[in-house]
């Protein structure tokens, strides 16, 4: 078996690599940084001897690069399990040549990128697909305008110009739930499956490491502190249970929190807006709304 992970040089995707690595699973790591992904991949050999560990270097802020990420996996031997991992926050300023914040094209655009790619590679053959997400309880406090991905308005993220990033961050994450149920939705017709996973709130994951003084903010607002929060081995369980387990077999279209599966708010899961929600993002990133392995959806 082969998986993909992106984000996998630090923090849960890095556990979810070596979790699976330590099954037998070999696996392919995605970063930004040829030296993370050389050191963890030197780590993950030294922890599961005999499995191929295998690199791809990429930043997913940037979409022309995550095409040809998607261009070379597609290519490169099947896969069976795609964990789409990565996030950032960044600040609200850095946007690409296009105007789209680095935020959304990283923790969104990115994903909707590669797993549509990899699904149309893959849609002949059994494989699963694992989308990390957030808080299901958080997700139903921040409804996403699905017209709107480049927020270009950013009072509409709060009235605290410091907690901005983040809550563009939690937008991102709302919008990755939203693509796992239009995804599974596609490709109900496929031996492919589609979950999502609330790792928890996690530390040690370098989340907020490109947006100073973010980390003491949500620490003075919110009382949340990195360095009490669990580790990210805490954080790659249901990850890497959803990749491997045969209690979850055939299991598509659900979001889990602690391996079980639970509700996300109405405009989450909603069909309708799922769908309006993937084909604006096609027309953003220049892609046919439909894609060919896509089954019966609503409008």
């Amino acid at each position: 078996m082969r998986a993909v992970i992106t984000g996998s040089t630090n923090g849960i995707g890095a556990v979810v690599a070596e979790r699976l690595a330590r099954e037998g699973i070999d696996v392919t790591l995605v970063g930004r940084s040829d030296q993370r992904l050389s050191a963890t991949a030197e780590r993950i050999r030294s922890a599961a001897p005999g499995v191929e560990v295998s690199t791809e270097r990429a930043d997913l802020a940037d979409l022309d690069q995550v095409r040809a990420l998607t261009e070379r996996l597609s290519a490169a031997e099947p896969l069976d399990i795609v964990i789409s991992n990565a996030a950032l926050v960044a600040p609200l300023d850095e946007r690409d040549a296009s105007g789209l914040p680095r935020t959304v094209v990283a923790n969104y655009l990115a994903p909707y990128v590669l797993l549509r790619g990899l699904a149309q590679t893959l849609s002949e053959r059994r494989a699963r697909f694992v989308i990390v997400g957030a808080d299901p309880v958080v997700l139903e406090q921040v409804p996403v305008d699905v017209d709107d991905l480049r927020f270009e308005q950013p009072e509409r993220l709060g009235p605290d110009p410091e907690l901005r990033p983040f809550a563009l961050y939690a937008h991102t994450k709302n919008m990755d739930a939203m693509l796992m149920y239009a995804l599974a939705r596609r490709l109900r017709d496929t031996a492919i499956t589609v979950t999502g996973a609330h790792p928890g709130v996690i530390g040690q994951t370098g989340l907020t490491d490109e947006t100073p003084g973010l980390a003491e903010k949500l620490h003075a607002s919110y009382g949340i502190d990195t360095a009490t929060m669990p580790s990210p081995d805490v954080g790659a369980d249901t990850p890497a249970w959803l990749a491997t387990s045969s209690e979850v077999e055939g299991v598509t279209e659900t979001f889990f929190v602690d391996r079980h599966p639970v509700p996300t708010a109405d405009h989450v899961s909603d069909e309708a807006r799922c769908n309006r929600l993937w084909k604006r993002t096609a027309q953003v990133v220049g892609l046919p709304a439909e894609p060919a392995f896509a089954g019966p959806v609503g409008t």
